[in-house]
């Protein structure tokens, strides 16, 4: 009897949650309609990057990556036979021959003789030149070009044409990105300001989360309430001020602002707000029991800090790591202040920005040097995104 009475109740409660999860249903859809949409705003951007870097720089040029697996359209020109190989046949004279790398094209679409029409005729077809000449170019790139006077001159006639080119993809733009001089120095560079930049920070940062999260101190609210001002500061607004008064200590002290102990100072002050603020509000949610135990055992505070508060905010140091490294490896800006742009000092993404010369030439190997240059970023994200979301998830919801 007891069981009998028990399963309305059982019934009644299967309902209820079958109910619950109906009404929860659009929210979730929507969550996950949210995150999928964030997914591929992402993820399609980056795609086409990468498929771009492989392609061909003029079909890059002329296409977009979401045609790199079809064939495209492309306007070219090329040049007939010199005139010393001209032949006269029945008193006209006549140039013929294949043009350059049809090899590499799917045939001849159209073609023309001047550059003011260069797609004016269908191939196969002949055109009408001036002085009674003509021009023939078949879709094999097969020409005939024909003038009733003599061809002068010691080049060839231009000939415009467009070509069915297939998808071409190349190691190109990797190779003159990896071969460039100076780059393998740069690199050194980079890895040399960015470890530095990501240690120091956490370390003064972990310290004096601790402080104002366990330790009494006199102002302690104020102090905090300026951790979380100096968050809204600008960076550009303090690079020149710093600058100053990095170039009156180092006159000082007889030694140049723009050494790596210069800029490891310049990334650890922006950087510190950010790692104070979010390893303040992780270290602070821990436990006060744990500490409490250790200070009645003895331990001072170094001790708890050492083998109590490092151990447990490792999620939260390693979420402020990858951000910093990003940071710090992505810049450009502060490197060019605090190191200079000498061949020796240029970071990567400087050496980068060299490649592209003072008008933006060579601009195809952009798509190249991107994924160059996040190549050991995304190594350090990949390591460490499992502590990410645990770590700032914790620190944000105090």
């Amino acid at each position: 009897m007891a069981n009998k009475t028990a399963m309305p109740g059982k019934q009644s409660g299967k309902v209820i949650s079958g109910l619950n999860k109906l009404r929860r249903s659009p929210l979730i859809i929507l969550v996950h309609l949210s995150v999928l949409l964030l997914v591929i705003l992402w993820t399609f951007p980056t795609a086409g990057l990468l498929i771009s870097s492989f392609r061909d720089k003029e079909q890059l040029a002329i296409s977009g990556w979401w045609t790199a697996l079809a064939s495209s359209e492309q306007n070219l020109i090329t040049r007939t036979a010199p005139p010393n190989q001209q032949q006269l046949i029945d008193g006209v004279y006549l140039l013929e021959g294949t043009i350059e790398d049809i090899e590499k094209t799917d045939g001849i679409l159209r073609f023309g003789w001047t550059s003011r029409e260069p797609e004016a005729y269908q191939a196969g077809t002949t055109a009408e030149m001036g002085n009674d000449g003509t021009l023939m170019v078949d879709s094999s790139g097969n020409y005939q070009m024909t003038s009733v006077d003599p061809f002068t001159g010691s080049r060839g006639k231009r000939i415009f044409y467009t070509a069915l080119t297939p998808p071409a993809f190349s190691l190109d733009n990797y190779i003159e990105v990896l071969g460039s001089e100076g780059i393998g120095q740069s690199f050194l560079n980079s890895l040399t300001v960015t470890i530095p930049a990501t240690i120091i920070p956490i370390l003064i940062a972990a310290y004096a989360a601790y402080a104002l999260s366990w330790m009494k101190l006199p102002g302690r609210s104020l102090l905090i309430a300026m951790v979380v001002g100096l968050l809204v500061v600008p960076l550009q607004m303090s690079l020149i001020p710093l600058l100053q008064l990095y170039n009156v200590i180092g006159n000082f002290f007889g030694v140049s602002a723009k050494t790596y102990l210069g800029i490891w100072l310049a990334h650890t002050g922006f950087g510190l707000p950010l790692a104070i603020y979010l390893l303040r509000n992780y270290i602070s949610g821990l436990p006060k029991e744990i500490i409490e135990s250790a200070r009645v055992d003895g331990a001072t505070d170094f001790d708890i800090f050492m083998k109590i508060i490092l151990p447990l905010s490792f999620p939260a140091l390693a979420s402020f790591a990858i951000f910093q490294f990003l940071w710090v490896w992505n810049d450009l800006l502060v490197a060019t202040v605090f190191l200079g742009n000498g061949e020796s000092e240029l970071v990567l993404t400087g050496r980068l920005r060299e490649l592209l010369g003072s008008r933006g030439g060579n601009w195809e190997i952009l798509t190249a040097s991107a994924f160059i240059s996040i190549a050991v970023p995304l190594t350090v994200f990949f390591t460490l995104q499992r502590y990410l979301v645990r770590g700032l998830l914790t620190g944000s919801v105090k």
